[in-house]
């Protein structure tokens, strides 16, 4: 199949922007709990659509107050909190447009994205990030003011409009239509400087409503209660930011959570409770291989083993049944999977609070067998596709008939083509306006409408998306075969050791990898096997370590011809950062920058 089209549900919004709800909905209900903020003793405090509704009110007062007005861009660097979103609200109210900076960025990336958007003010979380941007300021004359959460920016704003009418702020809300561009959300730049994605608050209140009507029922953990989740995707990415208007805008209760480590994001699972969670694979990696290290230590490795043989059986078999290909599980499985259920399944859903039985995941791809693990052990987890360009999900596996190891069908409203060189194309109402201040790159992405995404991918014949590649990383050997790292590095990293895996081979003779590890899973390993505590460079000489990784590119090079193949590899002493300029803020690689950072890695791969 070249082209599949799911009809629309929502129609794209006639009137309005963003904020509206936010005042319909105190309106309408005002003792409806909207979000859930920690206070200073570390305890979560529930926040009423009234009370949010206000908090908007005066910060949006106080930002006119202090000479923001509609249309100015205005930065917010910041990890995932609740000032975020109450920022995003209050300058949605008045017309400002929304710059998302990662607050890992670097000066000069602040600098780049400040002063391409023209920004006329930032709000940046702590004094550090104010200094990042203070090395820069002085290129940066636009730029007039700067507020720090953490030095009490929120009440600093509400006294400074705490004089002004509310009319005013209305009278700006109500000058914002669908048109209105909502935020510039610049692209990880993986392949060079980012570019603005320009975004609207018609594209955003139609995703928002299309993915909450369609996949609605996943939003709880069972009929008729009350839908709650806890962000912990950044919200400088456009997975974060549909999210948290998604949740806003259906009455979500909604929380925030800004570190994405397990010692941190636990008990904050534990005590606010959510009914689902919207993730990238990376999270459901780490939860799959925490269980089945705790397992181990434990001396229960081999029954963890059988569980998860047992959870993708029972899985599979209920996907047939979906798919009118299968009887479901038998009685046997169904005996099996029960007695599994109290012994591993539900302990796997209480490290992830308790409640979720559903989640979204997105961002990359993720591994077919994870997937069915985690739906036989009672989370149902709906893999999905989008890029910034498309305003987060373009596809999405539709509740009740998820199709493992793909991207789902087009959500309702959007059209996916592939082109004759296998590139996904996108239209939809959710597709991006322009990229800020450059034509160029504008005229090459969008085509009537259609937006080329630069992924390669197929359609099956119902509709559901495959992601194969990505068109800039297809490799070309010096004999002429193109391959596509994508498939390869995904199923090396399969392995708990792996962390990182990056294949090379463009105009070589061979196809070849280089290999980071999983530093908390070989400190695990190592103890299992009462091997002493190595150093890095000993670890990556270490033979029984090299067999284990050889393991893993011996099963992702049964995926693809001999030519194709993974021939030789290298496994590293360092993972690849973000803060050496090796991965993007979402996590992907940068291939160029670790070409040239490991060139002498690469070049000792291809001597004899």
């Amino acid at each position: 199949m070249r082209e599949f089209t799911n009809p629309p549900l929502a129609l794209p919004a006639p009137v309005g922007g963003l904020a509206d709800v936010v005042f319909r909905r105190a309106q309408e209900d005002p003792l409806h709990i909207s979000l859930g903020r920690k206070d200073e003793h570390g305890q979560w405090r529930d926040v009423s659509s009234a009370e949010f509704r206000d908090e908007v009110l005066a910060l949006a007062k106080g930002l006119l107050a202090q000479g923001i007005r509609f249309g100015d861009r205005v930065a917010i660097m910041s990890r995932t909190r609740y000032e975020w979103t109450l920022f995003d609200y209050a300058l949605w109210t008045i017309g400002a447009q929304v710059v998302p900076i990662y607050p890992t960025s670097s000066a000069e990336q602040c600098f780049w994205m400040l002063y391409d958007a023209e920004c006329t003010a930032a709000i940046v979380e702590h004094e550090d990030h104010a200094m990042t941007i203070a090395t820069v300021i002085d290129r940066l004359p636009q730029l007039g003011r700067l507020w720090q959460l953490d030095a009490d920016a929120v009440h600093e704003l509400y006294d400074a409009g705490a004089s002004l009418d509310d009319d005013v702020v209305h009278r700006h809300r109500q000058a914002v239509t669908p048109d209105s561009v909502a935020t510039i959300i610049y692209t990880s730049g993986t392949t060079g400087r980012p570019k603005g994605c320009v975004i609207t608050h018609g594209s955003f209140m139609w995703e928002a409503d299309t993915v909450a009507e369609r996949w609605e029922p996943v939003f709880h953990s069972k009929k008729g209660d009350e839908a709650a989740t806890l962000l912990f995707l950044p919200l400088a990415h456009v997975f974060g930011r549909m999210v948290e208007v998604a949740a806003i805008s259906r009455g979500v209760r909604f929380g925030h959570q800004p570190q994405l480590n397990a010692a941190a994001l636990l008990p904050d699972l534990a005590a606010f409770k959510p009914t689902f969670i919207l993730a990238v694979p990376y999270i459901f990696e780490k939860v799959f291989n925490a269980a089945r290290r705790k397992a181990e230590k434990e001396g229960k490795a081999g029954p963890f083993e059988k569980a998860v043989e047992v959870a993708v059986k029972y899985a599979e078999a209920i996907e047939a049944k979906a798919w009118g290909i299968g009887p479901g599980p038998s009685a046997g499985l169904r005996v099996q999977h029960q007695l599994f259920d109290k012994l591993v399944y539900a302990k796997v859903r209480a490290a992830m609070g308790g409640r979720i039985r559903n989640a979204m995941s997105g961002g990359s791809a993720m591994d077919r067998r994870l997937g069915l693990f985690f739906a036989g052990a009672g989370v149902q987890i709906y893999e999905g596709y989008g890029l910034t360009e498309s305003t987060a999900a373009a596809t999405a596996n539709p509740p009740g008939r998820t199709r493992y190891g793909t991207v789902g069908q087009p959500v309702p409203g959007v059209t996916v083509h592939i082109a004759d060189d296998g590139e996904i194309w996108l239209h939809g109402p959710n597709i991006f306006q322009c990229y800020l201040n450059n034509q160029k790159a504008t005229d090459e992405t969008l085509h009537d409408g259609w937006l080329a995404t630069g992924d390669l991918g197929s359609l099956d014949e119902d509709g559901f998306l495959t992601i194969t590649g990505r068109k800039k990383e297809i490799l070309v050997t010096s004999g002429g075969k193109s391959v596509a790292p994508g498939l390869l590095e995904e199923r090396v990293r399969d392995h708990p050791l792996v962390a990182q895996c990056i294949v090379v081979g463009n105009d070589r003779p061979y196809i070849a990898a280089l290999v980071t590890l999983d530093q908390e899973a070989v400190e695990h390993w190592l103890a299992m096997r009462a091997k002493p505590q190595l150093t890095a460079a000993e670890l990556v000489r270490d033979a029984d370590l090299e067999a284990e990784v050889r393991r893993a590119v011996v099963a992702a090079n049964t995926l693809v011809s001999q030519a194709e193949s993974i021939r030789t590899f290298r496994i590293l002493a360092q993972p690849f950062t973000e803060e050496h300029g090796l991965l993007t803020p979402s996590l992907k690689l940068k291939r160029k920058a670790i070409e040239t950072t490991y060139a002498g890695e690469v070049e000792a791969l291809y001597r004899a």
